[in-house]
């Protein structure tokens, strides 16, 4: 079986585990979580980078910088996974969800100012597969009305939006580096602040709600609880294991990419009877090769693909349920429609996509594909 994901490792990552373990300090903050900081400031020039345990807890960091209250409104698209709105509904935000765009899972820009109260504090944009949304089209609205915009970035490390890194664009942005990710340390991710607004309270949240960060460059002749927090550094392992990642990011990302290739240009050639889209990058966009998605035209279509390809041996997936009419947001909230992200929800599906899959195994599911599609128009 071809697995849908597997995990890619470098040979630096021990290298760096050793380097830490045998410096002492394990814990956050230390020499390697620095040199992470370090790598993502100079190359994407990143105002202050801040090394979590997941992306989750980034979120979470975002939602307290934010100051909440009971009735606040935040912005989330419908497609996404569930840290997108969750983090802020523990802070006491309503959600109010964005449809998807007809010709990519990205959120309708469009859609956006039509969704935004006087009780709106910010909007979540979640580049979906590393392409960028329409970040000129969602600044405008943002700076328009006084609201914070938070990059969701979790698939987006090394992709762009006309030229400007993604996560480098908004107030704030999370990374994720799950072993699902191009950049991996198994579970992991990162705060990136571009806001002097949240500078400094975000460092004190990331320290359990301390100045320890400040006492220890010497801004401060003591430290102790000045604010909420939690304890959301990621230990200095962590950051070794990402470390060992990020100094052959470029060569990763040439390795994806290029399977990424490989999978268009098969699809590209064959007769898909027009019954499914291959995903599309608009070209403000770059595409940082996270993962290669189809679009059927209907679920039933969807789940003979998955089968078909299951049966010779490949993992294919579907993704994400749309958030708009799950069971946790319906407990106190009415159904609002979003027809294009619960199409996605029914109608999108995930094509194997790590580093080691051959050439000849993207053929074969190319041809696999081509022929499912060639028996359901017949039977259409």
């Amino acid at each position: 079986m071809i697995s849908f994901n597997k995990p890619y490792f470098t040979g630096k990552e021990g290298y760096y585990l050793a380097e830490a373990m045998h410096s002492g300090h394990v814990s956050g903050n230390g020499a390697m979580t620095k040199k992470c900081h370090a790598f993502f400031e100079t190359r994407w020039g990143f105002k202050k980078c801040l090394l979590t345990s997941s992306c989750t807890d980034a979120l979470e960091m975002c939602a307290l910088l934010l100051d909440l209250k009971e009735g606040d409104e935040v912005i989330v698209p419908a497609y996404t996974f569930v840290s997108s709105a969750l983090a802020f509904t523990r802070e006491g935000a309503n959600i109010v969800f964005v449809d998807s765009c007809a010709d990519r899972p990205g959120m309708d820009e469009s859609a956006i100012e039509a969704a935004i109260t006087p009780k709106t504090k910010a909007i979540i944009v979640v580049h979906y597969a590393g392409v960028a949304c329409d970040m000129d089209v969602i600044i405008s609205i943002a700076d328009r009305h006084g609201i914070t915009v938070i990059e969701d970035a979790a698939q987006a490390i090394d992709s762009y939006y006309k030229g400007r890194p993604l996560g480098g664009i908004g107030h704030l942005a999370c990374f994720s580096f799950h072993e699902t990710k191009n950049i991996h340390c198994g579970e992991g991710g990162m705060l990136v602040v571009n806001d002097e607004r949240f500078l400094a309270r975000s460092e004190i949240l990331w320290e359990k709600g301390t100045n320890r960060s400040q006492f220890f460059r010497g801004e401060a002749n003591k430290y102790g609880w000045v604010d909420t927090g939690s304890s959301f550094l990621a230990s200095d392992l962590t950051a070794a294991c990402l470390y060992g990642q990020l100094e052959c990011l470029d060569v990763i990302q040439g390795e994806r990419v290029k399977l990424w290739d490989w999978y268009y240009e098969a699809l590209a050639k064959r007769d898909l009877a027009g019954l499914v889209r291959l995903p599309f990058v608009p070209d403000y966009a770059t595409n940082n090769a996270h993962n290669f998605y189809l679009v059927t035209k209907s679920n039933a279509l969807r789940n003979e693909l998955i089968a078909s390809l299951k049966a010779a041996g490949y993992h294919s997936t579907f993704h994400y349920l749309a958030l708009n009419h799950s069971e946790y947001h319906l407990h106190s909230n009415q159904y609002v429609e979003c027809a294009h992200a619960e199409m996605y929800e029914e109608c999108l599906v995930r094509l194997p996509f790590y580093i080691g899959i051959k050439k000849e195994a993207v053929q074969e599911m190319s041809e696999i594909i081509e022929r499912v599609l060639k028996r359901s128009a017949v039977n259409i």
